[in-house]
């Protein structure tokens, strides 16, 4: 599928991010777009840009739901078979993604359930919700976002990161099979899987929303737990004031979004362009594709102190955390 001029593409998680940016660049070649985001003010602001580089007669559609839901996705698809007059869909992105739940141990169960259920159930429902749509298409192609952390569940040493990585590493696998199956099945659909690194969205910000640990409104005891979790990481913030805490995590999480090695803008065409190539496996950032290979090269010790100075030699800062 290399011209996406009037093909119909699902996005979730439209609002902001790869999302939003998949969501322009389709739109800007005239492929018809209906996304789905829990922020209706975020899917409105995706409009405007959109609106703004379509050509005319382009259709770009919303619609508010929790991908983790399976009524929510089941009236997203009709949502979108009557908003587009169409019985098929050429294009699926199950993008949709949060962070959270880091530890299996010492975290709630609702919270790792809750980012467990949205960055693999969303991946899961929407697929299943829009296959037969696909199957009516005459060309159509899944795209499943990923992440480094479905081939690496770290962070670095001493960081848990476990419900955002099983879900990561089932939406890898779940992708991989589907390409056999579809094969055999519906051989006019293709299927790839995204695995980028660290892409500038606001990820780290939407889900400080979402798990209501938005940094000025953080209570003592919240901000007692983020002591401890640095304290863990070998950190020593006991001179630091609650104030001053608040201040470093909003720095923190600006900082994912604002000082990323690529932009979501760039992740988007990586990916978009890899549809077209019909690559399955697509490596989004040289960070991804470092990591990828170091991973490979030593297995053993990825998830051991002694890892960390070979993440630093190649640069990637990120993932070196103490």
């Amino acid at each position: 599928m290399d011209d996406f001029s009037g093909r119909i593409a699902v996005i979730t998680g439209g609002g902001t991010g790869m999302g939003r940016e998949l969501a322009r660049q389709l739109s800007a070649e005239g492929c018809h777009v209906a996304m789905c985001d829990v922020s209706a003010e975020n899917m409105a602001e995706t409009v405007a840009l959109c609106e703004a580089d379509a050509p005319a007669g382009t259709r770009v559609t919303t619609f508010v739901a929790d991908v983790s839901q399976e009524a929510a996705m089941v009236a997203f698809g009709e949502a979108v078979r009557r908003e587009h007059s169409t019985d098929h869909i050429n294009l699926l992105f199950n993008n949709a993604g949060i962070g959270g739940g880091g530890s299996f141990v010492t975290d709630g169960r609702d919270e790792w359930e809750t980012t467990f259920g949205v960055c693999w159930g969303g991946v899961y429902l929407g697929t299943r919700v829009f296959m037969p749509m696909l199957v009516a298409s005459d060309a159509g192609h899944i795209v499943n976002t990923s992440s480094v952390n479905g081939f690496w569940a770290s962070l670095g040493p001493n960081v848990p990161h476990t419900a955002y990585s099983a879900a990561k590493f089932a939406v890898k696998g779940f992708t991989e099979a589907l390409i056999t199956d579809l094969r055999q099945n519906a051989p006019h659909v293709k299927a790839s899987v995204v695995m980028p690194g660290h892409i500038g969205t606001s990820i780290v910000i939407n889900s400080g929303k979402f798990f209501g640990r938005e940094p000025k409104e953080m209570s003592s005891e919240q901000l007692a737990d983020v002591r401890t979790r640095l304290g863990q990481r070998g950190l020593d913030v006991s001179a630091a004031s609650d104030d001053d805490l608040r201040v470093g995590m909003q720095m923190q999480a600006e900082m994912f979004r604002d000082a990323a090695p690529t932009t979501a803008a760039q992740a988007a065409t990586i990916i978009l362009d890899a549809v077209r190539a019909g690559t399955w496996r697509i490596l989004v950032g040289d960070d991804a594709i470092e990591l990828d290979k170091l991973v490979r090269e030593m297995p053993e010790i990825a998830y051991d102190p002694e890892f960390l100075p070979f993440l630093q030699a190649r640069g990637l800062f990120m993932f070196a955390t103490e």
